[in-house]
């Protein structure tokens, strides 16, 4: 399915690369998720071209540790596309948020 926000980018899912790929995204993203100490939701942005050598052709662009939440957001789409609904997420979000301080 590809999805898009009026003038913004499109959002395939399933992604359109390989499995590899995806997988590399995702434990990459988790180990700057968690290097960084980020706690709850973040969204780790990458960009992806097959023709750089050494990297996979992945390259982190940023870790956004407060990604949107409007109905055209990332988060929401992945959350629902995992079943996830917006309310839930929204609830679990309130739910793990903590200050320490």
């Amino acid at each position: 399915m590809a999805q898009s926000a009026q003038g913004g980018a499109k959002q395939h899912r399933p992604p359109r690369f390989s499995y590899f790929v995806y997988q590399q995204v995702r434990r990459l993203g988790l180990a700057g998720h968690r290097a960084l100490g980020c706690r709850g939701v973040s969204r780790s942005d990458f960009r992806y071209d097959d023709r750089i050598e050494g990297t996979g052709g992945l390259i982190c662009l940023e870790v956004n540790t407060q990604p949107g939440m409007t109905e055209t957001a990332l988060v929401p789409a992945h959350a629902a596309h995992a079943g996830i609904s917006f309310e839930e997420l929204a609830r679990w979000m309130v739910e793990d948020a903590s200050l320490d301080c």
